[in-house]
């Protein structure tokens, strides 16, 4: 599968705040299944815009996006039906979207009743590899920032996916855990064969990227 991108721009964004743009206002942009692809930018240029607008949670955009994948040799258009976020594409959002009242395991359990694509121990042992054992059972509200990015990476590798979609995952992780993170999040990228798209302020070195792109 691919993602083809054609003339992206914020609505919120005029041409001049987009000048010089790898992605915005191109006309054709290519993000490629098995690749792995770090976008970089500075706050306020639109990282997590285009997550959301590749994830379809945000609409407010000109220009095109389509899903492409090659059947008996032609290419054709996929169609973002309801099953789409559950079998194509994964997504850990900056702001994380967790359920604060429940628990660190919970949050991931809950996702994987949708999905029945990890076991519950499996889920226990990613959980217990990244937090320490007495923030499994313990609100997400009362866990620090660092430990909900973890929660919300173990939540993403929770289904099936053609591309991982990561907004700035490391910013509040220390470089320890961030590598921890990184090994268990490529590990299922790999598995998959999927792509990868990360965001960040600068580069990171935690995930091997083949395509560094600028907004």
């Amino acid at each position: 599968m691919t993602i083809e991108l054609n003339n992206i721009k914020p609505r919120y964004m005029s041409e001049s705040e987009v000048s010089g743009s790898d992605i915005y206002l191109q006309p054709h942009v290519v993000f490629e299944q098995g690749k792995r692809y770090m976008v970089c930018a500075k706050s306020g240029h639109g990282k997590s815009s285009l997550l959301n607008f590749i994830y379809g949670t945000s609409n407010a955009y000109d220009g095109t996006i389509r899903f492409l994948e090659k059947e008996d040799g032609r290419e054709r258009e996929v169609e973002r039906t309801q099953s789409f976020k559950v079998n194509v594409l994964s997504y850990m959002f900056q702001d994380l979207c967790l359920f604060p009242q429940l628990t660190a395991l919970e949050n991931v359990l809950l996702k994987n009743r949708l999905t029945n694509f990890k076991t519950d121990e499996e889920i226990r042992q990613m959980l217990a590899s990244l937090l320490p054992p007495d923030k499994l059972g313990q609100s997400v509200a009362t866990l620090s920032l660092g430990q909900r990015q973890r929660v919300a990476a173990v939540r993403a590798i929770c289904q099936p996916f053609a591309f991982m979609l990561l907004d700035e995952p490391f910013s509040h992780v220390d470089k320890e855990n961030a590598c921890l993170l990184a090994n268990m999040v490529m590990d299922e990228v790999a598995r998959q064969g999927a792509g990868v798209i990360v965001t960040a302020l600068d580069p990171v070195d935690q995930i091997a990227t083949d395509v560094r792109m600028n907004l």
